[in-house]
């Protein structure tokens, strides 16, 4: 599976041993930046990066990564076709990628250690959408809204 991945500043360190992961697990990565250390980026532009590759790649995922999470969904769900959510705990990620499947996965280098996020991103990236008449609806819901 193809994943992109993106960070600023804060969630540069966790993006890095994410990255590692991910590649040792043996997911196809493409690090949408920041590729150095730069404590005065902005973290839409890594957010916008990994969304739009994951929007142009529907089969793909992507995670984007900043201190609180929360800059980063905000700027990855600007993209038409991007369902991004933060990620804390294991069971709202795997409900989130169950019922709205989600194509991004936020998370929050503030909040949750390497070990937790790789739980996170395992999850994520092992949960199928369930894809049934009720949640496809609502997803469509949202679709139309987009336009």
């Amino acid at each position: 599976m193809k994943v992109y991945i993106g960070a600023d500043h804060r969630g540069f360190e966790l993006k890095g041993r994410l990255k590692t992961w991910l590649v040792s697990e043996g997911y196809d990565v493409t690090d949408c930046g920041n590729t150095v250390l730069e404590r005065d980026d902005d973290f839409p532009d890594f957010s916008f990066a990994v969304a739009d590759s994951v929007a142009k790649t529907p089969e793909s995922r992507g995670i984007v990564i900043c201190g609180s999470g929360g800059g980063v969904v905000i700027a990855a769900n600007k993209v038409h076709g991007i369902r991004c959510a933060t990620g804390m705990i294991p069971a709202e990620v795997r409900h989130n990628r169950a019922h709205d499947n989600i194509n991004v996965l936020a998370l929050s280098s503030d909040y949750v250690s390497e070990d937790e996020a790789i739980d996170l991103v395992r999850v994520y990236l092992n949960t199928s959408f369930l894809g049934d008449a009720r949640l496809l609806r609502r997803l469509k819901k949202i679709e139309e809204r987009e336009r």
